[in-house]
């Protein structure tokens, strides 16, 4: 018996911004028929340039706590001079740029890019990635030293029990304030400073992936890093090379953001014997616009 398997990738989130994003430089099947492409290429004749098309957006802003909705109209109004901006508009919770989003979102990327450059059985026409990331700004707590952070996204400047300074600018910033009111100490992780670390780490491990962890001890309040393998599971989709897109990561590892990026739409999946040339050109473009906008 064959089923057709689904999941609610947004299960796990409290407030889920989700994005579909359109990937390859043709939205039309090598079987199309001549309407069929016209109009394909009509809808947003940027594809072939461009190499991906933002389908819609939904994204949660803290300030207000409502949700902004973005529909296809949106994304195809975007050109290669606005893209940038476009898809940044993703990230920003109301309060800020959310830098760590971003970073974890360019790392999931480049996993399914890996895939795509190692396989030559089938190419892609019309399916997308989905991008879902957790917009609330639940707090929790993280040690650093004798100094006790409660950790948010974006706030306004405020203070801690005891009359400590804290401040939210993208980084992880820790000022604590001595007698005379001079700052003691400012502890500061760009979290754009993280990802070069990581990506250059990954670098030299073909056959790992490298993740860093961030973990509160209890016993000795402490920041580890640790490196993990990520391990490839069966899914039980019909195709088995679909099923190496999908990798399991180990419960254990936590990642500076709670981010999926998933492969999703395959109606329109046929078998070949090379690359599938414009879905790897749309997906480093793709990764392309994301670096810019974590270094801009």
């Amino acid at each position: 018996d064959t089923y057709l398997k689904l999941e609610d990738v947004t299960r796990k989130f409290n407030k889920p911004c989700i994005m579909d994003v359109k990937i390859g430089q043709k939205s039309y099947d090598p079987y199309a028929s001549a309407e069929k492409i016209q109009q394909q290429v009509s809808k947003y004749p940027l594809m072939e340039e461009i190499g991906f098309l933002v389908l819609g957006m939904r994204v949660y802003h803290v300030s207000s706590d409502s949700y902004e909705t973005q529909n296809q109209h949106y994304g195809r109004s975007l050109t290669k001079e606005t893209v940038k901006d476009g898809i940044s508009r993703f990230f920003h919770s109301g309060y800020c740029l959310r830098k760590d989003v971003v970073a974890a979102s360019i790392q999931k990327v480049e996993k399914i890019l890996e895939w795509f450059e190692g396989q030559t059985q089938l190419n892609f026409y019309a399916s997308s990635l989905l991008f879902v990331y957790e917009g609330s700004c639940q707090a929790t707590t993280v040690q650093l030293s004798d100094v006790t952070l409660p950790e948010k996204r974006r706030v306004p400047k405020g203070l801690l029990p005891g009359g400590d300074v804290l401040e939210y600018n993208n980084n992880i910033n820790v000022i604590n304030s001595t007698e005379n009111g001079k700052i003691e100490a400012s502890v500061s992780k760009g979290l754009s400073k993280f990802y070069a670390l990581h990506k250059k780490a990954c670098s030299k491990r073909h056959h790992s992936q490298l993740s860093l962890k961030v973990e509160n001890s209890e016993q000795d309040n402490v920041w580890k890093t640790s490196t993990c393998i990520t391990q490839e599971h069966l899914n039980g989709n019909v195709l088995p090379q679909l099923e190496k897109v999908f990798y399991h990561v180990p419960a254990e590892t936590k990642e500076s953001a709670n981010v999926e990026v998933r492969m999703i739409d395959f109606a329109h999946v046929f078998p070949s014997n090379t690359k599938d040339e414009g879905y790897i050109y749309g997906l480093k473009n793709l990764i392309t616009v994301l670096q810019n906008i974590l270094d801009n």
